[in-house]
């Protein structure tokens, strides 16, 4: 006779913006949670779980680890301010599912959970925050509970990281940017990126390590345009072979464009091979009437000046759009 081992329910509150454009297949995960002495989270994939699902977010519940079979009954909804539950998600997708995960990593959930043409809109007039609610039932037979299930916690090493960073402990190099300096830990920059690897510890490494090493064509993040700094950061990112830092910031300047940025931001993805980036600013340009407020920025006038074939492939883009 099956009895009810445990019912838990947990949230994924995230900032859809900052993840769109992560691409297909990659995810964010909700803090662990425990149910019937296992452990569990909520993955959102914010450009769909596979590339046919790209127009969808998709969400599942992981059976991170503990016993293995577990019987769950489990909802997935997306939570309005109020409590309630929001009306975006595809139909089929308010209702219980009944599912056995048999071993830690299984995944089961929905691939089309809400088409992203629906959620953008409904999100962008109060911020870009969402909250993804999972109330999780586990059922286990009555006389074989796994007495030696556990819990595990799962990994604060990044708030590990961040500790070391901020109080400069073992600290063993720092960077002059502009006058300003900053201590880092050259181990730690070795392993997340090859460039620095090279810098610190193969043949390109500074000879005197005991200076600051000189940072040029660079300066410390000052002011709130957050849009310029995410340019600046993709610079960085560029620079340092940093791939996935250099995606999100592209992402980022992708939902950003407006008459105003598309010019600084189509000769920044023109000098750091952004084809996405690139193609979306053609594309704002040549599908709006905005040329003429975009050509008065002082941004247009950078463009010229520093891609000036880029201008061809405006005009390029223009004519192929009246012509269809």
């Amino acid at each position: 006779m099956d009895k009810l081992r445990s019912e838990t329910s947990s949230k994924l509150v995230t900032d859809f913006s900052l993840l769109e454009g992560m691409g297909a297949g990659r995810y964010v995960s909700s803090r662990t949670f425990t149910a019937g002495g296992r452990a569990w989270n909520i993955r959102l994939y914010p450009d769909g779980m596979k590339e046919d699902k790209a127009t969808y977010a998709s969400v599942l519940l992981c059976f991170v680890g503990g016993a293995k079979g577990a019987r769950t009954k489990y909802t997935l909804e997306i939570q309005e301010k109020d409590g309630e539950v929001s009306d975006l998600q595809v139909q089929n997708t308010i209702t219980m599912i009944s599912y056995t995960f048999d071993l830690p990593g299984d995944t089961w959930g929905f691939g089309k959970f809400v088409e992203k043409s629906k959620l953008k809109p409904a999100l962008r007039p109060n911020g870009d925050g969402f909250t993804i609610r999972c109330v999780l039932t586990v059922v286990g037979e009555s006389e074989s509970e796994d007495v030696c299930a556990m819990f595990v916690p799962p990994s604060d090493m990044h708030q590990h990281f961040e500790h070391m960073l901020k109080n400069g402990r073992g600290a063993d190099v720092a960077f002059d940017v502009d006058g300003q300096l900053f201590r880092a830990h050259r181990c730690v920059l070795a392993a997340r990126s090859p460039v620095f690897a090279a810098e610190l510890f193969g043949p390109m490494m500074e000879k005197d390590t005991a200076e600051p090493i000189k940072v040029d064509d660079m300066e410390p993040c000052r002011g709130a345009d957050k849009n310029a700094m995410t340019q600046h950061l993709l610079v960085a990112a560029d620079r340092y072979a940093l791939d996935r830092l250099r995606l999100m910031c592209e992402a980022k300047l992708c939902r950003g464009i407006d008459a105003r940025t598309v010019a600084t931001t189509l000769a920044l993805a023109e000098q750091h091979r952004c084809a996405h980036l690139k193609d979306a600013c053609l594309t704002y340009v040549a599908s709006r009437h905005v040329l003429g407020a975009v050509m008065k920025t002082d941004g247009f006038k950078h463009l010229a000046v520093s891609c000036p074939l880029v201008l061809v492939e405006i005009l390029d883009k223009i004519v192929k759009g009246k012509s269809q």
